[in-house]
């Protein structure tokens, strides 16, 4: 009996060692993934010849793919499974239907849509985030804000607010609220919790030189992010 209660003491000792000895970045082997089993779909908005807004050399499709890419690694982390509509400079029918060709930029984009409306009913994610930025004639404007279609996913209201708070408590640079919108096609057909998130105003000095810098970038993954387990976990409790 003595024998069998040092073994065990031993053995305890030995985790405890390894546990105490695993750099803090590892000791997530040890806890159970919080996204384990969640799958999303992200979507960097524009690629391609659609551009999006700019300003200058600033363009939004490069600002939407490198925010989109932190939140797509950061989520992996915590285990989800990450479906990307785009991972690189092109739009989505570069990237999945390359041999497609339209005799328009118009109608190329209207396309464009409809595939990513389709990747997200392949999927079926539990999740759907579309990243933008936004630019108008006014400088003054500034501020993320998220938006929810009230025909879309009843639950959609509830993620867009989550992924609100989040930003503002993190980043605290706004006071917007999120708010519903009518135009967005994929808010309305996505069958699945939807939101589109506008990181900032491309239009505003201070918040441009922001949304291209890598460190606020991240920031900004990090508040969408924390929204979205925010709200995943809410739905499980």
């Amino acid at each position: 009996m003595k024998r069998w209660l040092a073994l065990g003491v031993i053995m305890l000792m030995s985790i405890v060692v390894v546990a105490y000895e695993t750099n803090a970045s590892d000791r997530n082997f040890f806890l159970p993934d919080p996204l384990g089993g969640i799958k999303i779909v992200i979507d960097a908005g524009h690629g391609g010849e659609d551009g999006g807004a700019s300003k200058g050399e600033v363009i939004e499709k490069d600002i939407t793919l490198a925010i989109s890419q932190h939140v797509e690694k950061k989520l992996k982390k915590k285990g989800a499974t990450v479906i990307m509509t785009r991972t690189k400079n092109g739009d989505v029918i570069d990237e999945h239907a390359p041999s497609e060709k339209y005799g328009t930029l118009r109608e190329r984009k209207k396309q464009d849509i409809f595939l990513r409306k389709d990747i997200i009913e392949k999927e079926k994610p539990d999740v759907f985030i579309t990243i933008h930025a936004n630019a108008i004639p006014e400088t003054k404007w500034r501020g993320a804000q998220v938006f929810y279609h009230k025909e879309g996913h009843a639950d959609g209201e509830i993620l867009a607010k989550s992924i609100q708070e989040a930003i503002r408590t993190n980043l605290k640079n706004t006071d917007r609220e999120a708010l519903s919108i009518k135009q967005i096609y994929l808010l309305k057909k996505a069958e699945v919790p939807a939101a589109l998130v506008e990181t900032g105003f491309i239009s505003n000095d201070e918040e441009r030189a922001l949304l291209i810098d890598k460190n606020y970038q991240e920031k900004m993954a990090d508040a969408i992010v924390e929204g979205i387990e925010e709200y995943l976990l809410a739905k499980v409790e």
